[in-house]
């Protein structure tokens, strides 16, 4: 028999929704949001809803086994980073 909830469509939360399922306070989720370092997210209007897939694949970037294991990616601090740098930020430095 087929998953029943195969043909449902994605599950979306909204920032405190989505804050909560990850651990983290809806201000830290807000400020991964603008920094860019934290889960992909739509927009819906004026809402900002994310998928539990995604919130489930960035939350997998940071998993390890051990202290000394270097993983599959690293989960980013909420905070701007140069990597992450806004275009307008780099032109400014020309």
């Amino acid at each position: 028999m087929a998953d029943q909830n195969s043909s449902l469509p994605p599950r979306y939360l909204r920032t405190q929704e989505a804050a909560r399922f990850l651990g983290l306070s809806p201000r830290t989720l807000e400020k991964h949001r603008t920094y860019g370092t934290g889960p992909r997210y739509s927009k819906l209007g004026g809402r900002v809803v994310y998928s539990l897939d995604d919130l489930q694949e960035w939350a997998n970037r940071g998993l390890k086994t051990s202290t000394s294991d270097p993983g599959h990616g690293t989960v980013l601090p909420a905070k701007r980073h140069a990597a992450v740098a806004p275009a307008y930020a780099v032109k400014a430095r020309r």
